[in-house]
């Protein structure tokens, strides 16, 4: 949603930097009192858990970070992300790190680490990291014709919308 409003002139950017300073933040605040979260360890979404696959968020919090969720918002919380990427890959280490990148979900509170490694969260973090270095894949995107035709529709604007 980079440089993207709707009719009502909401920054469709904004909001998501609002959100994940808001899941950020939860974690910082731990109401549950989980083991291990902290400013340089926060990251609730839908992923991997103890129990399954579960979608974590306050409501459903069982104390499991998913990695995905910080470093997927790098181009929203430069600063925050790279400091919980820094946390994950050089304090947790290979607990949570393999050949195939950062597993999907860990808790330290129940000493659970994940052997699985998803696409649908993986994915996220390569283009985010890239978003956040260049835009190329937000300007890939939003060049699409068919993608145009809908944001205009939809009565989004953007400086990419022509």
């Amino acid at each position: 949603p980079n440089k993207l409003s709707d009719e009502h002139g909401i920054d469709y950017a904004e909001q998501t930097r609002n959100h994940t300073l808001i899941n950020r933040q939860y974690c910082i605040e731990n109401p549950k009192k989980y083991k291990g979260y902290s400013a340089k360890c926060w990251g609730l979404t839908a992923g991997d858990s103890y129990k399954g696959y579960v979608a974590h968020c306050p409501d459903t919090d069982l104390g499991v970070i998913q990695p995905t969720a910080a470093i997927s918002s790098m181009p929203f919380t430069p600063k925050e992300s790279m400091e919980a990427m820094r946390y994950f890959y050089e304090e947790k280490g290979n607990k949570i790190w393999s050949e195939y990148g950062f597993v999907d979900g860990f808790s330290d509170h129940h000493n659970w680490y994940a052997k699985s490694h998803l696409a649908i969260d993986q994915g996220p973090i390569i283009v985010m990291i890239e978003n956040h270095r260049t835009g190329l894949i937000w300007k890939l995107f939003m060049s699409n014709p068919d993608v145009q035709t809908g944001l205009k529709r939809l009565g989004f604007t953007s400086p990419y919308v022509k």
